[in-house]
């Protein structure tokens, strides 16, 4: 299967399950890369938007690249719906003057299509990992500008607690778990050791996923190599389902992630 088409079929339950980021890591970005209202970012590989709208809400003019046809559209719809709210929200829509609409193009971080030196920084948000990196530092060198940014980011999964930890463990139990997450785990180093960019480093943020059962399961299942349907599908869901009953509060339970972003200046 190829990358582009792991994620088709799950857009709604990925918009609807993943995590977003943490303030502080997107504040750190912006001051990082010195990103303002008169900023222009491509978010290579946007997915269903999450991360796009986190730096749009900000003021920041977002381009969102998504090859899936079903991921590029449910962010569309989300961004058509966001626009249909603040247009009939009268006083409350002028509470966020310096709001920018996202724009989402098809293409691939190897193939942008967009013009050299166009954009003022890249953002790959929990994506690089499926890209060729040697292929999409190359075109991402292309089209940033002189003195702009590559920005890396990725939600890890921190097996700091038993809850977290239960959750690992039961993934480890599906062939496809060890070769995407070690993959991811070491995805942003062709950033810190390429020679087309400089001042590259990583820095970690604390971050977790507050959920109930439903949206327990909707994260498990959001994942591209979790099983579709089957007995397999049955086990991570009766598995995941004893481990929320042992763990959860109040009817939810937290599971934690490390923040990473890369950074690097052309």
């Amino acid at each position: 299967m190829k990358s582009t088409d792991r994620f088709s079929g799950l857009a709604d339950i990925y918009a609807a399950s993943r995590p977003t980021y943490p303030v502080e890591a997107i504040e750190f970005i912006v001051r990082r890369c010195g990103l303002s209202n008169q900023s222009l970012v491509a978010d290579i590989g946007c997915g269903t938007g999450i991360s796009t709208r986190l730096f749009a809400d900000r003021g920041i003019k977002l381009i969102g690249l998504e090859p899936n046809d079903d991921m590029r559209l449910t962010a569309q719809r989300a961004e058509e719906q966001s626009r249909a709210s603040d247009a009939t929200g009268g006083d409350a829509a002028s509470e966020d003057p310096e709001k920018k609409n996202p724009v989402y193009i098809p293409g691939t971080a190897e193939d942008t299509g967009l013009p050299d030196a166009h954009v003022d920084a890249v953002l790959s948000a929990q994506a690089f990992h499926w890209f060729d990196p040697d292929k999409a530092l190359i075109e991402f060198h292309r089209i940033i500008k002189p003195g702009g940014y590559v920005v890396l980011m990725w939600n890890e999964r921190n097996e700091i607690d038993e809850f977290s930890k239960g959750y690992g463990d039961l993934f480890r139990q599906l062939p496809e778990t060890t070769k995407v997450e070690m993959k991811r785990g070491i995805a942003g180093n062709p950033l810190l050791e390429s020679t087309l960019f400089k001042d590259a480093a990583r820095t970690n943020f604390g971050n977790f996923q507050r959920m109930d059962l439903n949206g327990l399961l909707g994260r498990a299942f959001s994942a591209s190599y979790a099983p579709k349907d089957g007995a397999a599908a049955d086990a991570l869901r009766a598995g995941l389902t004893a481990l929320f009953g042992k763990f959860q509060r109040d009817g939810f339970a937290d599971l934690q992630y490390e923040t990473s972003v890369f950074i690097a200046k052309r």
